[in-house]
């Protein structure tokens, strides 16, 4: 019976709806705006959430920075950079310490970079990112080999004259050749290309690999002063696999303060940054922007389903003669409630499909526009479809109530 009753509520409300097409088209666009506002806000700010903390996770999870500033105040409410200015920098010399030292590493490595100019004969790449790197770097932050080889550590330790060009520099250099063996400058010093990186894509916090040359870290010593600010010294540490993080930073505290000399009671004069503090700060980020997008297309929702419930009312005033040939016949309250609520329902869910169908051509022909991977996820399908029925609900119940409560007789007599 329930079944019956939902397909003949559902029946008349089509016909109802097909039967004022205009009056429809009108109350379809409030709730189409509405949730077109809400879905394409949170499918915008997850796939941005998304492309943020994958380029986080490339970071490695279980790897431990260790630099002059921290990625977020030690001091809660303030960030005190008068205190953090006179720390020293990461040096080179720190890291064989802690290869040595920390039990619980597994790989150890450095890095220090400056942008030059790299060319080789007419062609050119200005401001390209020149790393001096360790070793070990590969065993951190892993990428894969298009052509040629890695550094050996001979190459490494001795500060060979070698590179690795990234995707974009290697087409940038050699536009119509192969890159391995040629002899490029990087700011005027000679350099034997050995590898090219395969192409990884842009990252959203710029840790590409794409548009960065790797040499030797002795090399790198020509090329640039490595212990300058600007080349944003770091060692790296990765944990062993059975290793949490907080167990290797303490460990590692205790090696830097040896290193350093600092006395029992002096504070530490550096930072250990991991990836978990940043997705600390994205999670109350996204919190916000998700709340500043149901209030932008609440409003829009909140319009729309004012007009549903006004042309509810309007349409309960129209048919309020045959509501009473339908109750003198025999149809029950319920019946004429549910006849009401579907056509409200109905209205509202055929609203938010279109919402829903604007948002995917949206972001569909948009992210080849912002260069970023934007897709419409099914959760803000459900969420889109969801919200319109509880529009359609709130919005028809009490033209549908009112509907349902007239007396047949008074209701036959009305004009």
């Amino acid at each position: 019976m329930l079944f019956i009753l939902l397909k003949e509520s559902f029946v008349f409300a089509w016909q109802s709806l097909v039967s004022n097409k205009l009056r429809s088209f009108l109350s379809l666009l409030g709730i189409t705006i509405g949730i077109f506002a809400i879905i394409l806000v949170f499918t915008i700010v997850d796939s941005l959430e998304n492309n943020i903390r994958d380029s986080l996770q490339s970071l490695g999870s279980n790897v431990v920075y260790i630099q002059k500033w921290p990625w977020v105040s030690e001091d809660p409410g303030e960030y005190p950079w008068w205190k953090y200015m006179n720390r020293p920098k990461p040096q080179y010399y720190e890291m064989p310490e802690i290869q040595k030292r920390c039990k619980s590493a597994e790989a150890v490595a450095f890095r220090a970079e400056k942008r030059k100019t790299v060319q080789y004969k007419s062609n050119s790449v200005q401001n390209a990112l020149v790393a001096g790197v360790s070793y070990d770097t590969y065993k951190i932050k892993s990428f894969e080999l298009n052509e040629g080889r890695y550094f050996s550590r001979k190459e490494t330790d001795a500060g060979y004259r070698v590179a690795l060009l990234g995707a974009e520099i290697a087409q940038g250099l050699f536009p119509n050749e192969n890159a391995i063996g040629k002899e490029i400058k990087i700011a005027g010093h000679k350099a034997q290309v050995i590898g090219v990186i395969k192409k990884e894509g842009e990252s959203m916090i710029g840790m590409s690999y794409d548009t960065q040359v790797l040499i030797p870290f002795a090399f790198a010593r020509y090329l640039m002063d490595t212990r300058a600010e600007g080349t944003s010294p770091t060692i790296f540490v990765k944990a062993k696999a059975n290793v949490s993080n907080d167990e290797m930073k303490d460990e590692l505290i205790g090696i830097m303060r040896s290193i350093r000399r600092l006395k029992p009671k002096a504070e530490h004069n550096f930072a250990l940054n991991e990836t978990t503090l940043i997705s600390e700060r994205l999670d109350d980020l996204f919190g916000v922007i998700g709340a500043a997008g149901w209030v932008i297309g609440g409003f829009s929702i909140l319009v729309g389903g004012f007009g549903i419930a006004n042309i509810m009312f309007v349409s309960v005033r129209e048919r309020t003669n045959l509501i009473g040939i339908q109750k003198s016949l025999g149809a029950k309250n319920l019946f004429i409630l549910f006849q009401f609520l579907s056509e409200s329902v109905l209205l509202s869910l055929i609203g938010g499909f279109f919402g829903l169908l604007l948002t995917y051509f949206i972001t569909f022909f948009g992210k080849n526009l912002i260069n970023m991977d934007i897709n419409l996820s099914s959760t803000n399908i459900i969420l889109g479809f969801t919200v319109s029925g509880l529009i359609g609900v709130i919005s028809g119940f009490v033209p549908a109530y009112s509907a349902s409560q007239l007396d047949p007789v008074e209701a036959i007599r009305s004009n």
